[in-house]
């Protein structure tokens, strides 16, 4: 059986001004992610799943160890190109399934008629479909941002900065091109993340001056529930 492999995640809150000056430290160290447009960049536009009872929202909050969250995505206007992924957390380290799913699945599920295909075996939609049914998982907030992806090789590092986080509640509109949604992050700040297998390079960490920057363990989606939700007061 193969071994997951969970990979460390760190957060920090950066002004556009900080991010502006990472980037300059780490373009001769770090390629950007082949994926981004002419501006070097994507948007990235999530639809999140929670319980009855709030889990996910609430297990954040608390910091509870072993917890996991559901989301659809696709990125820039590549609507017909659907992603449904599990982000697990355990002991600090995340690990993410995931497999393709249609357009018309992902609407069937906002019309509330979230069906499986008989000979469809992905355990990511299978486990999905069973907390729908048996927890009522249902679609609870938007998360739209702008990011600009590098790579680093060695320890398989990922850095993203991700700015203009906005949240909406009205989740019919997954698939509508212009978003009405509002901003979730405090007033001039972003986001970076550092993704990484083991160790993070010591001279790529202190090249970003990362012991200077304010740490948060908040995730976008426990950012735009708390912005978006009434039971949030």
């Amino acid at each position: 059986m193969e071994q997951i492999k969970y990979r460390n995640e760190l957060k920090y809150l950066c002004s556009e001004q900080q991010l502006r000056l990472l980037e300059i430290r780490i373009r001769h160290l770090c390629l950007l992610d082949p994926h981004v447009g002419a501006e070097g960049r994507y948007t990235v536009r999530s639809l999140y799943f929670d319980d009855n009872w709030n889990s996910c929202y609430y297990d954040n909050e608390n910091g509870v160890d072993h917890r996991e969250k559901f989301r659809i995505r696709f990125y820039d206007d590549r609507r017909d190109v659907v992603m449904l992924e599990c982000k697990e957390k355990l002991h600090g380290k995340n690990h993410k399934y995931s497999c393709s799913m249609s357009r018309e699945q992902c609407e069937a599920i906002l019309r509330g008629e979230f069906k499986v295909p008989e000979n469809d075996a992905n355990p990511v939609l299978n486990q999905l479909f069973l907390h729908y049914r048996t927890r009522y998982y249902r679609p609870k907030v938007i998360v739209e941002y702008e990011r600009t992806p590098y790579l680093y090789r060695t320890g398989n590092v990922r850095i993203t900065f991700d700015r203009n986080i906005a949240a909406s509640s009205h989740v019919r509109d997954f698939f509508t091109p212009r978003l009405r949604a509002r901003p979730v992050m405090p007033g001039g700040m972003q986001l970076l993340e550092v993704k990484y297998d083991e160790l993070l390079p010591d001279y790529l960490y202190h090249e970003m001056q990362l012991e200077h920057l304010q740490m948060t363990s908040n995730s976008k989606y426990y950012l735009a529930r708390r912005f978006t939700a009434d039971f949030c007061v």
